[in-house]
Formats: structure tokens, C-alpha cells, sequence
């Protein structure tokens, strides 16, 4: 098959989830024999890069502009790959509705993967988040294929719009990268720093994270290890703390990103909406005692593998708690490892979509099987 994904930043993955879920994937794919494509930005992906990991990269432009970014470079995308001779088009972001409707006057083969409900966060004014609910209304009105990686989200799409889609996780690396000098640079060791890990935007709540931390009783760092491109105010703010153990890391992405999940004591997932979360998910693999809001999407991802919180004080209690009880985080590692291995690794995942793409294609007569371990 001729597969070409387009609606992300590119790839070699530096960015966020769908970046890292295009490369995993596509580089699986490539392995299984087929052909990938991967659309990136000019101002993301290197000048002059044409492959990567044996998939071809297509570099168009992207305005640099909060609300536009996204949907012009997505359109640039979908009017090439429009005229280009590929069995199936993944599409990645409800944002990215416009491209679709490209395609599908094309008349392509089109898999549009929503993402979580983006209205529900806090960086979008009234008009971005108008957008989200039409772009998400249109989607599930659409002859295109609409998949979703977490069943909340699956739920919300059947309940609101009477719309079915097919859920497909996502997933994870299931190893450990021993430290390779970053945790010196950064002042600490293996199991001698609380991790937390977004991009840094309100709704992913770094402010409670640091908020918590304070009444904590330990000499260990908390990392704080994110970034965002349009949220300076608010990443000014969480600069503004005065406690010395608080170190902000800014972005760090491939082996960087691999040796801080494989090394924290305990991690901790704050954020309020959105689907499955990837750096959840990761931590998982990578084997981490786990701290986590308390909402469906979390629940539904890390189940009894690891603990809950309702605001800061419950958190201060659980990060206290598996720092005082070695013992205790040593399980909650265990547990997380194992069902990152049962049900989101990515060798698992990319088998489930490469036997659902040839069913679309009519190459095979039934798709693969999602397991679904909840």
C-alpha cells in the first residue's frame, strides 16, 4: 500500500503525540512493506530532508500564526497529496477538516484521526474553539473513516453525533534508556527527581504540579520538562515560583525524553482534557510509579496501574506518599509496565492498523483486531 499522513508538524518526531504516533507507526509500516509518506512543516522539519527512517518526507510551507499554522500547512498538504497516487490518506487533528474535504473531492481514501475535544481547552478564544465543535460536527458527518485512540472520546462522538467510529490506542516504546549524562548536566540521578511532562499550556496544569510540590517534604527536583510556542504569559508565571527544587528543562525530545521516563521516581500526569495522552502512555512503557488527575481519560488509560488526584493537596499526598515508600512506587512500576505491555505497545497497534488499512484498501477481508484490556 501507498500511505501518506499529513495534519502534523513532520517527523523526525519533536514536537508532540501525533508527530511521535506518525513515525512509530509509519516506520512499521515501511518495515511490512509499504510505502509511507509523511507531510511536514518548512518552519518544523530541516531544509533538504527528503527521507527519514526510509520514509519520504514532503516539506510545504506553514505560516506562523496560532490560529492558522495548522490548517494552511494541511491544506498545502492535501492539495499535493490530491494528485498523487495513494491507496489511503491519514489525516491527523479535527482541525484539519478542511484538507479532508480536499481529499475527498479528490476522491481519496481518507482516515481522519480526531484527537480529543480541543474546544475544551483553555488556549483557544471563542472563535478557536467554534471552529473545534464545527470541525468536530462536520467530521462525523463525513464518507471519511473516523478513528479515535481513546473510548471516552469514542463515546462523545456516538452520543453527540450519532456517530460510529473505530477505535485504534496509542501506543508505546516498552523499554528503558539507561542515563546517558543528562541527568548529571541536569544536577540529579536515577530515582532522585519528580517527573512531569506537557507541553506548557493551562489545561495542562504545571501551576498545580508546582503548587503541590511546595508542601512535599524532600530535597529531590521536580523536572518540569515542556514547552509551547504561543503560551509565553502563562509560562512566565510558572517561572515566578521561589522554590528552589522546581528546574524548568524547556523541550527535550528523542533519547533525552527516553532517559528522563526511564529514570524518574515518580511521574505525574496533570492534564484535564483530551483523549489518551502520549506522554502517559510512555511513562508506562518506560515502567514509572505514576501520579495522575483524576478524570475519565486517565482512568481509562492507566486503570489500578497507578494513583489519583483531586487537586493539590491529594496530589502533595500521593507524590509524598511513593517518596516515603520505595517499596510501594516499586509496584506501581510493575503495574504500569504490564499493562503498557498488554494493551498499548506499539508492535500491537501498528499490526492493528496495517490489517485495518488493507481492508479499507480491499486487500485482505477482515481487519486486525484492537484488543481492548480495560
Amino acid at each position: 500500500m501507498k500511505i501518506a499522513f499529513l495534519g502534523i508538524r513532520g517527523i523526525p518526531a519533536n514536537y508532540g503525540g501525533f508527530e511521535t504516533f506518525a513515525e512509530q507507526l509509519g516506520r512499521r509500516l515501511l518495515a511490512d512493506g509499504h510505502e509511507v509518506t509523511v507531510y511536514g512543516r518548512s518552519n518544523s522539519v530541516a531544509a533538504g530532508l527528503r527521507t527519514y527512517l526510509g520514509m519520504r518526507i514532503v516539506r510545504l510551507p506553514a505560516p506562523r500564526s496560532k490560529y492558522l499554522e495548522t490548517v494552511v500547512h494541511s491544506l498545502f498538504a492535501a492539495a499535493h497529496a490530491a494528485v498523487r497516487r495513494y491507496d489511503l490518506v491519514y489525516v491527523c487533528n479535527s482541525a484539519n477538516v478542511p484538507a479532508v474535504l480536499v481529499l475527498l473531492l479528490a476522491r481519496k481514501r481518507v482516515v481522519l484521526n480526531v484527537d480529543g475535544l480541543e474546544w475544551q481547552r483553555a488556549k483557544w478564544n471563542r472563535v478557536g474553539r467554534a471552529y473545534y465543535r464545527a470541525c468536530a460536527w462536520l467530521a462525523a458527518r463525513l464518507p471519511a473513516h473516523v478513528v479515535t485512540d481513546a473510548r471516552v472520546i469514542q463515546a462523545y462522538y456516538q452520543r453527540a453525533y450519532g456517530r460510529r467510529t473505530d477505535y485504534f490506542p496509542y501506543g508505546t516504546e516498552l523499554s528503558t534508556t539507561a542515563d546517558d549524562g543528562l541527568l548529571k548536566e541536569l544536577g540529579t540521578a536515577p530515582r532522585q527527581y519528580i517527573l512531569f511532562v506537557s507541553r506548557l499550556e493551562p489545561e495542562n496544569n504545571a501551576h498545580v504540579v508546582i503548587e503541590a510540590f511546595k508542601s512535599v517534604r524532600t530535597n529531590l527536583p521536580l523536572l518540569i520538562v515542556g514547552d509551547a510556542p504561543y503560551a509565553s504569559d502563562y509560562i512566565a508565571s510558572l517561572h515566578q515560583t521561589d522554590d528552589p527544587r522546581v528546574r524548568f528543562t524547556g523541550a527535550i525530545y528523542g533519547s533525552g525524553y527516553r532517559v528522563l521516563q526511564s529514570n524518574a521516581l515518580v511521574y505525574v500526569q496533570a492534564t484535564e482534557v483530551g483523549g489518551t495522552h502520549p506522554a502517559l502512555v510512555e511513562a508506562m512503557g518506560a515502567g514509572n510509579a505514576i501520579v495522575a488527575n483524576d478524570v475519565p481519560e486517565h482512568h481509562e488509560t492507566l486503570a489500578d496501574a497507578g494513583l489519583y488526584y483531586r487537586g493539590p493537596d491529594q496530589l502533595a499526598d500521593c507524590m509524598q506518599g511513593l517518596i516515603d515508600d520505595p517499596e510501594r512506587a516499586e509496584g506501581f512500576r510493575a503495574a504500569a509496565r504490564a499493562r503498557a505491555e498488554s494493551t498499548y505497545s506499539w508492535d500491537a497497534v501498528a499490526s492493528a492498523y496495517e490489517g485495518w488499512f488493507r481492508s479499507l484498501v480491499g486487500k485482505t477481508a477482515q481487519p486486525a483486531p484492537v484488543e481492548d484490556h480495560r
